[in-house]
């Protein structure tokens, strides 16, 4: 595998090392001009294809690959005409028309070819591709958005599992559809915006009808001796870890479940690793924090601890990184 071609260098060797992709900053209020356009926010797993001709592989945001898991998509060559790229994107997997995280982390999890051929059918997804980094030996990272867009559109050919995300210029009518249609949000996109790698900042912007974060688990209850809730909690900037609430509802199969209890068992410590004392603090079985998991919650309660959270998925996000 080559060395990582240098953004704003000359060498035209095609990076094969993964990069940090682009990121937007949360925001309340949509902007407003005539350069934005609005994409709506696909509630999957943000994931950058990279081919040179010879080889295809996929790596997540975190630069974890996952071409095996995604067969489908990793066939760059079946949907796109580049002899070299770098593709920016959301795989996703639909529920009764809508995105849904937890069924797409169970493809993201699997890491065997066996199990990625069994589920594959059961859970198929799509890959939504919304911008380009590499075209034929050209980093395309100074370029406006608007002309990588149009880049885009000459070199993707859609299919049953790859699509490009359109985009639309009234940014509050499709807010009002998001909401309406219970998805994630939207995400608005000034066209003059150049790509920066690892970057985030104000170009790009994310309104979300939904709050997420990642918590470690730090503990669990049982109910006739399986598990039936996480004690969770983030860590503040001297490495401490706090308690923010406990989640039993959501997304897990009552197999997920079983699993988690035979996973809690092997992760149990007898020191409660939370610095302040937790609801269920006579119930709770205390856990290594090792496991991460998304959780969708309402708002944050004045005590600093989460109203309402569900469980969306685990995923595989390091605990040091779930930080208030």
């Amino acid at each position: 595998m080559g060395k990582m071609a240098s953004p704003t260098g000359g060498s035209n060797r095609f990076p094969l090392e993964p990069v940090v992709p682009f990121e937007p900053v949360v925001t309340d209020t949509l902007p407003s001009g005539e350069e934005w356009i609005a994409q709506i926010k696909w509630d999957g797993v943000r994931m950058l294809a990279y081919a040179d001709g010879g080889q295809s592989r996929l790596f997540n945001r975190r630069r974890n690959e996952r071409t095996m898991q995604y067969p489908e998509i990793a066939d760059i060559a079946s949907y796109c005409t580049a002899d070299s790229v770098i593709l920016d994107g959301e795989i996703i997997a639909l529920v009764d028309g809508k995105p849904s995280f937890h069924q797409v982390m169970k493809r993201d999890s699997l890491r065997s070819e066996t199990r990625v051929r069994q589920i594959r059918q059961a859970i198929p997804v799509i890959y939504m591709v919304f911008d380009l980094l590499y075209w034929n030996g050209r980093w395309l990272l100074d370029h406006p958005l608007r002309q990588r867009q149009a880049y885009l559109a000459e070199l993707i050919q859609p299919n049953d599992c790859v699509q490009l995300v359109p985009s639309y210029p009234e940014l509050q009518a499709m807010d009002e559809v998001a909401q309406q249609h219970g998805l994630e949000g939207i995400v608005c996109k000034d066209l003059d915006s150049t790509y920066v790698l690892g970057g985030k900042d104000r170009r790009w912007l994310k309104k979300k009808h939904f709050r997420d974060l990642i918590a470690v688990v730090g503990g669990v209850t049982h109910r006739a001796g399986t598990v039936n809730a996480l004690l969770l909690g983030l860590y503040d900037e001297t490495g401490q870890l706090w308690y923010i609430g406990h989640a039993g509802s959501g997304k897990l199969t009552v197999q997920d479940w079983r699993e988690l209890t035979d996973i809690a068992g092997q992760l149990r410590i007898n020191r409660m690793p939370f610095v302040n004392r937790p609801e269920r603090f006579r119930e709770a079985t205390w856990i290594q924090p090792a496991l991460t998991v998304k959780i969708q919650y309402l708002e944050w309660t004045e005590a600093r601890t989460l109203r309402h959270p569900v469980i969306q998925a685990f995923v595989d996000t390091p605990p040091s990184e779930c930080t208030f």
